[in-house]
């Protein structure tokens, strides 16, 4: 049967991809006590890389927000695995990370980043607001234009 959060992503019609396998020699999420710590995720959807480039080079800030969207629906991917498919699990959204690939000149790393944050209010309601950081990098593993983590309270 189908919880709040699930019916919650129907409403939105919105659809999680599935829960990606690591790229290297770590794992997908730690669960310690109560809280997950959801490795970074890249802009993939089943298995097919998406949002390939820089932000201020080749893609622009509209690109990088979708790209950081991705990356919250494969953190909320992530974190169904980590509570068994029961995303009413989640108490709150703790922190995410995000950082993106961008030229030494673009600024709008917080507005690119939103994709995911405003994803997880989306989702999650009041418990879906987090603290935050969203920083830019030369690059990013595969190209891609956005990577985020995060860590969530569970119940």
């Amino acid at each position: 049967m189908a919880g709040t959060v699930d019916q919650r992503l129907k409403e939105l019609g919105i659809e999680l991809p599935k829960a990606a396998a690591p790229a290297a020699n770590y794992v997908p999420y730690v669960i310690s006590g109560n809280l997950v710590f959801v490795s970074g995720q890249v802009p993939v959807w089943n298995g097919e890389l998406r949002h390939i480039g820089r932000l201020g080079e080749t893609l622009d800030l509209e690109v990088g927000y979708a790209a950081a969207r991705l990356c919250g629906l494969n953190l909320i991917a992530q974190i169904r695995a980590a509570c068994g498919g029961d995303l009413d699990r989640v108490a709150r959204v703790v922190k995410l990370g995000g950082f993106v690939n961008c030229t030494a000149h673009f600024t709008d790393h917080p507005k690119v980043v939103n994709g995911a944050s405003d994803l997880m209010a989306e989702v999650f309601g009041s418990a879906g607001q987090h603290a935050r950081f969203a920083v830019g990098a030369p690059s990013l593993p595969m190209g891609v234009a956005v990577e985020v983590d995060g860590v969530f309270e569970v119940r």
